[in-house]
């Protein structure tokens, strides 16, 4: 029988504080990688076959791994993430590794470290207590982070080959929501292509691309509604080069949410209109990677009504819904496969210098994770 005392917090734990110890920031492949190496060396041990798939567009490898099971049913797929948003040096620097009671603080615990060791612990228990029946396969992605543009053909791929999909990505707000919808997401990226001139001499006669790009954010974000969406968010910016020169070329990206497909094809509209020329700076909108919305299917409630029993069986609530927070979910609900999102740790400061877990959250969550798996047929 799995159950709480198959799991101790303080080992753990520990475990996570090394994995947070490898910084691996999305856009530095070398450190991501060092990440997958060490991740890979974690799943090899419990027999999974490993193969680590190179790396393209200058990103990390992407891992899969696949174990058999008692049978040859369509099986089981976990997918995480190496990936995270903190720069190397965030570790020595702002977010170190404290524990503050309840709370440790450091870099990607939360999103999503934290999930993932404790899906590799319920895994060893399931394993080692001879539950686990269904063949199991693991994605650990080198890019969710930026979209997964070079892992979601993979992901959808292997998502199709399968029964179930788990994704230990954190869990929702205080009451540590699981994840059975998610909104649909895009990424645009933006340029504006002004004149330049000297700033200090024939200033009247540049047209700044900087300037325009400024007004394109206030009338972007101003659109947000964040009660019921759509979402605009417009950062990542580059223009200008000298103080003295009006910039003749800026760069953005604007990261858009909906949560229906018709608020979906609103934004659409909109960043597709921007394109033209406004006071003779032209402005470009380029398309960019897209998460498909994602909304509860039978097949997805069934797995949920699951794990609700067994998370009351354990002596805890597992409320669910439809967020915000895209993750490797959207590819693989909206294809219609089971999916459940969210199964990580608890805590809050995701993105952020306050990035946090819940360590008593680790057993429970953990224990809930290795009785799901091993129940899964």
């Amino acid at each position: 029988m799995i159950d709480v005392s198959s799991f101790s917090s303080d080992a753990l734990l520990a475990e996570l504080i090394e994995w947070v110890k490898i910084e691996s920031p999305t856009y530095d492949a070398a450190a991501v990688n060092r990440m997958q190496s060490f991740i890979a060396a974690r799943i090899g041990s419990l027999g999974f076959q490993v193969e680590c798939l190179p790396g393209r567009e200058g990103l990390g490898d992407i891992l899969r791994c696949r174990r058999p099971g008692r049978t040859e049913a369509a099986g089981l797929l976990l997918i995480a993430h190496a990936d995270t948003v903190h720069p190397v040096g965030t570790l020595a620097g702002k977010l170190s590794v404290r524990r503050e009671g309840d709370k440790c603080f450091g870099p990607a615990i939360y999103d999503m470290k934290g999930g993932t060791v404790m899906a590799l612990a319920a895994l060893r228990v399931a394993i080692e207590a001879g539950k686990l029946k269904l063949p199991t396969t693991i994605i650990i992605n080198p890019d969710e982070e930026i979209g997964s543009p070079t892992s979601r053909q993979l992901i959808e791929a292997e998502a199709q080959r399968h029964k179930y999909v788990l994704i230990p990505e954190p869990a929702k707000g205080p009451r540590g929501e699981v994840t059975t919808g998610r909104h649909a997401f895009q990424r645009f990226f933006l340029t504006t292509h002004g004149r330049p001139a000297h700033s200090g001499w024939t200033n009247k006669d540049g047209r700044s691309a900087v300037r325009v790009m400024a007004q394109l954010v206030e009338e972007l974000e101003s659109r947000s509604d964040f009660e019921q969406g759509p979402t605009y968010a417009v950062s990542v910016f580059h223009g200008g080069q000298w103080v003295n020169c009006v910039p003749m070329i800026c760069t953005a990206q604007a990261l858009c949410v909906a949560r229906d497909l018709a608020t979906f094809a609103e934004i659409g509209r909109v960043m597709d209109g921007l394109s033209g020329t406004r006071a003779d700076v032209r402005i470009q909108v380029e398309r960019g990677p897209v998460r498909p919305l994602w909304t509860a299917q039978a097949p997805t409630m069934a797995l949920y009504e699951r794990a609700n029993r067994i998370a009351g069986e354990i002596g805890f609530a597992l409320p669910h819904g439809q967020h915000g927070g895209g993750s490797d979910g959207n590819f693989t609900g909206a294809l219609g496969v089971a999916t459940l999102d969210g199964l990580g740790v608890m805590g809050g400061g995701a993105h952020t210098l306050e990035e946090h877990i819940l360590v008593s959250s680790l057993v429970p969550r953990a224990t809930l994770l290795g009785r799901l798996m091993a129940e899964l047929e």
